[in-house]
């Protein structure tokens, strides 16, 4: 019996037991820490697919973070996570099952 819970293309991220907001993306799934967002822009500025834009919202330290506008364009170049002073966003590949 599988109990993962199905994960929903944006606009409705889930959010797991530790805070973070995930996405699922074609090849795995893009996680944000909202809160820790000090509302920079690099991610959505520097993202070569437009991945993410600014949220309307604030966050709780009055910061607009990232949200996802088009999941199904993200193609995992990681890039987010590498320009995010707070290290408040990344990825993870979706692990195949093997059927051995």
């Amino acid at each position: 019996m599988n109990t993962k819970k199905k994960v929903t293309h944006h606009p409705s991220p889930i959010t797991d037991k530790e805070g973070a907001k995930r996405w699922r993306v074609p090849k795995g799934f893009l996680y944000l820490l909202e809160d820790t967002c000090k509302g920079c822009g690099f991610c959505y500025t520097f993202c070569p697919k437009g991945v993410l834009a600014q949220a309307e919202h604030f966050n709780a330290k009055g910061y607009h973070p990232p949200e996802v506008v088009d999941a199904d364009a993200c193609v995992m170049c990681r890039f987010c996570e590498a320009v995010c002073p707070e290290f408040a966003i990344w990825l993870e590949e979706e692990k195949e099952e093997s059927h051995d």
